[in-house]
């Protein structure tokens, strides 16, 4: 069935001729009973009885001609599939998502807590960017590559559900995590755009290297850099809970992001520096990030047709040479 779903013709016009098929019957149909009279005999027991065997069959020939017509018909409309090849050519974005996940990150300011929200807003970012290659780091006082640049884009969401801070060194190591994300990009070869997504929701504590330096890096190596501060702005202690809910601190509400710092980062590489204070907000970062960053391809499509119209064309010709045939042996006296 998908084999005739596919079928299309390159001349329908011809298909119309199969309207001429009854009208062809119903006229033949009149003729053949001019060719009978009717008699009116007192008793018919001195005639013999004709064979009825073949008189069965008498309507053979006439398919077989009806078929033939009708197969040739749909030869002549030229009945073809098509298949198209397309080849895409992008000129490669390549994203290193930066995440923070120090225990901070667990404060309940959003629903369930800052770092739910980040994971959930970074799978519905992967999942706009189909075509390009995405990686993760994740950094606490240390930095980890969670997963390198890849197109298997479920295997990486796997791995941002995995993100957590338990085998990583207490901290905030922001350059730490940055500078790694300019790392694993700098591999990637035959990549035309760079970019890097950073989000935190504290200040520098810890780490071998300054965000600035890394900022630096970056731009050397043609890379941009958005920045995302993640956080409140409330007057009282915020909850910290484990991912086992535990209590584990109250946050002090004056201790946020280092935002003149993140400002910089993004202005030194000529991306941006944005702020989330709910999780619809930081969704809607993403997606502004998504706009901005978007892949540019061109496409290559060349499309292929098969004819089909022999096979119809010789199954006409086998019906019109069975006509043939029976028609002057085993049918030869019926017509």
């Amino acid at each position: 069935m998908s084999f005739l779903s596919d079928i299309q013709f390159a001349d329908p016009w011809f298909l119309l001729l199969l309207a001429g098929i009854p009208v062809y019957v119903y006229f033949r149909s009149k003729i053949e009973r001019r060719k009978f009279v009717a008699m009116r005999m007192s008793t018919t027991s001195g005639i013999p009885k004709a064979p009825q065997g073949k008189a069965k069959f008498m309507s053979v020939l006439l398919i077989l001609r009806l078929l033939a017509f009708a197969l040739i018909v749909i030869a002549m409309a030229r009945p073809q599939t098509s298949y198209s090849n397309s080849r895409m050519y992008s000129n490669g974005i390549d994203i290193m998502l930066a995440l923070d996940v120090s225990p901070s990150m667990y404060a309940i300011d959003f629903k369930p807590n800052r770092m739910e929200a980040a994971k959930t807003a970074a799978k519905e970012f992967i999942d706009s960017r189909p075509n390009d290659r995405i990686g993760l780091v994740v950094f606490a006082g240390e930095a980890f590559t969670q997963c390198p640049s890849t197109l298997d884009h479920n295997l990486l969401k796997e791995q941002v559900d995995n993100a957590d801070n338990y085998y990583l060194k207490d901290g905030t190591a922001i350059g730490d995590g940055l500078f790694m994300a300019v790392n694993r990009l700098a591999d990637s070869t035959n990549i035309s755009q760079k970019v890097i997504i950073l989000l935190t929701d504290g200040v520098r504590v810890g780490g071998k290297f300054s965000p600035l330096d890394a900022a630096n890096g970056a731009k050397e190596l043609n890379m941009r850099v958005y920045t995302i501060g993640i956080g409140t702005n409330t007057n009282s202690p915020i909850p910290v809970f484990d991912k086992n809910g535990r209590h584990i601190f109250d946050l002090d509400p004056r201790i946020s992001f280092d935002a003149p710092m993140l400002k910089n980062v993004a202005s030194i590489t000529g991306g941006s520096y944005f702020e989330a204070d709910s999780k619809e907000k930081l969704t809607d970062i993403y997606q502004q990030i998504d706009k901005i960053e978007k892949t540019k391809f061109s496409m290559d499509i060349s499309r292929r047709y098969d004819e089909h119209f022999y096979w119809f064309a010789v199954g006409g010709l086998i019906c019109i040479l069975l006509e043939v045939i029976l028609s002057k042996t085993i049918f030869r006296t019926l017509t």
